[in-house]
């Protein structure tokens, strides 16, 4: 795919912009004064993949507690701020590779350029976040309408008010700048990015905002993020889900990975089972897919369950069973290693002959 080409800005060791890789971003779901529970959580989710945290910074306690938690992780930390200029200022003392901020909403052009010095004396980049629900009332006067009316109006709105920010930040001379524009649908959401992406050249942090639950919540963002990966929008991506930030984080290397732009953790492959299937392929590849889950190899797994394509499949992949009658047969690329395998047997035969190649690519 063809990436919309911006400036690069680092953060952290991480470099973001259109010569790089999208990262994939998260935010923790403990209590940022919580420095423990937000450590342990933080290192699971680096574990998984993260390679950028955000956390939120209500009060001074949780700007405190950043000066504790950078200490023992190793992926950049992004303060989530909203209004509080000193707060802002607090976090990037603590140690906060950037900040999320709108300095609109921090009072003074004195607070503002409090905030951007700080940020710009240790090269801390500012991400511009402007969401459907929260627009200041100078923009969502301007929304009305229903249907194609409303996500046009609605995606102007919010286009106009992240180009207010960054004119804000601009005339103080500060271009280290992150622009994510999200909604809660697809389209309004990927309008905006159109619109702003002509007047404009900073990065884009894209996904689509509060989602929904597990399973809807991918669907959408699955949806919403290739459409605007398809564009050549997006530096980082964030999947938001009422779910564990781990649950974010696979989400969203899956779908860069089935979108060819990344290659990281297993990928699954099996059948939807019909009629014909005699062993449980759902349990087979859950379980194998909880197993792996800590794994970065960019492996491909076949779980079939049947005669009819399960061969194929399987020996297409780069591991796979194709099982029938509580039996199973065991590939390794494309090659019969194990044979009449138990049902029971399944799972562990195929983890320890993956086990076998700690790096099979």
């Amino acid at each position: 795919m063809k990436r919309r080409k911006t400036r690069t800005i680092h953060l952290g060791g991480v470099p973001i912009g259109s010569g790089h890789r999208i990262s994939v971003q998260s935010m923790t779901k403990t209590d940022t004064r919580d420095a423990v529970a937000t450590i342990n959580q933080v290192k699971h989710l680096e574990g998984m993949g993260c390679e950028i945290i955000r956390v939120a910074v209500p009060d001074l306690e949780a700007a405190e507690a950043l000066k504790i938690i950078k200490k023992h992780i190793a992926i950049p930390l992004v303060a989530d701020i909203h209004f509080n200029y000193r707060l802002a200022l607090k976090a990037i003392e603590n140690g906060a590779d950037g900040l999320r901020i709108n300095p609109g909403n921090i009072g003074s052009r004195a607070n503002v350029e409090k905030v951007v010095k700080a940020a710009a004396d240790v090269n801390a980049p500012i991400r511009i976040g402007v969401n459907s629900g929260s627009i200041e009332k100078e923009y969502k006067n301007a929304i009305k309408g229903e249907g194609k009316e409303l996500v046009e109006t609605t995606a102007r709105a919010m286009a106009r008010s992240a180009l207010k920010h960054i004119g804000i930040l601009e005339k103080l001379k500060f271009h280290q700048i992150k622009v994510s524009l999200k909604a809660t649908d697809v389209q309004t959401t990927l309008l905006a990015h159109e619109l702003l992406a002509k007047e404009c050249d900073y990065p884009f942090h894209i996904g689509i905002t509060e989602a929904g639950t597990l399973l809807t919540g991918a669907v959408k963002s699955a949806v919403g993020i290739s459409m605007l990966l398809s564009k050549g929008y997006g530096d980082t991506v964030r999947v938001s889900l009422s779910a564990p930030p781990e649950r974010e984080v696979m989400v969203a290397h899956s779908i860069l990975r089935s979108l060819g732009l990344r290659e990281r953790g297993p990928e699954i492959i099996s059948c939807p089972t019909c009629g014909r299937c005699t062993i449980d392929v759902e349990e087979i590849a859950t379980e194998v897919e909880r197993r792996l889950s800590g794994s970065s190899a960019p492996v491909s797994i076949a779980v079939m369950g049947c005669v009819v394509n399960g061969p194929g499949e399987a020996s297409r992949a780069d591991y796979g069973v194709a099982g029938g009658r509580g039996k199973g047969v065991i590939f390794r690329h494309g090659k019969v290693v194990r044979k009449d395998v138990d049902e029971s047997k399944i799972i562990d035969e195929l983890i320890s002959e993956i086990d076998e190649l700690k790096e099979p690519h």
